[in-house]
């Protein structure tokens, strides 16, 4: 299964609009609040697919750590760290065995990603996160809502997960969520905090994620 996965993203992550250059908006803000937090900062951008936002958090001089199972995205962002002589410690891996020890960074960035498996996965990764997350570490993430447009569409693989039968993302598993699953995947973080984001497109397709950040 680890495979076939591997294989998804390696060919998803080629297509132009997966390999974007500019970073999250979220990502922006994050980096904003965390340099009147803590200038020296040891991040984790989980999954970080062809380095956008990894390529922002070290070019906002913190100490970057980024961990992604696709090849073609950790090759897409070495290039793009060399082109730019900026600096980040890069390391292929699942995210449900960070290969880290304990308490060692400062904050997790997890976007547009941890949903991409089902639910006992989603359990196992936000375990990890926390283990690896010192005292007071923050954790910004994202997911799907269950009002999102793509709810329901594709293989159903179990309750509110489903795998997409075409577009970009064909064979790749989207799980579907609230806050009050949100709460209790969280159950060991303080100060959870979700917003819900909406957008409808012209075709009135709405696009719906749950915006979460959380300490340890």
């Amino acid at each position: 299964m680890r495979g076939k996965r591997l294989t998804e993203w390696n060919q998803i992550l080629r297509k132009k609009w997966y390999s974007q250059e500019e970073p999250d908006e979220l990502v922006v803000s994050f980096a904003t609040f965390l340099k009147k937090k803590n200038k020296k900062a040891q991040i984790l951008d989980l999954g970080f697919g062809a380095g956008r936002n990894l390529i922002y958090m070290a070019s906002q001089r913190f100490t970057v750590h980024g961990l992604e199972i696709s090849d073609t995205g950790i090759n897409f962002t070495k290039e793009r760290f060399k082109k730019r002589n900026l600096k980040a410690y890069v390391a292929k891996g699942d995210m449900h065995s960070l290969p880290y020890i304990s308490s060692c960074f400062d904050a997790v960035i997890c976007l547009f990603t941890i949903y991409h498996q089902k639910l006992e996965g989603i359990q196992n990764t936000i375990l990890e996160i926390h283990r690896v997350l010192r005292k007071g570490g923050i954790f910004l993430t994202n997911f799907h809502s269950k009002r999102s447009g793509m709810y329901g569409k594709g293989v159903k693989a179990e309750k509110d997960t489903f795998i997409r039968q075409n577009g970009a993302e064909k064979g790749v598993a989207h799980h579907f969520t609230d806050e009050e699953e949100i709460m209790k995947l969280l159950k060991d973080f303080k100060n959870v905090s979700i917003e819900l984001r909406e957008q409808k497109s012209a075709n009135e397709y709405l696009q719906s994620r749950l915006i979460v950040t959380a300490t340890t």
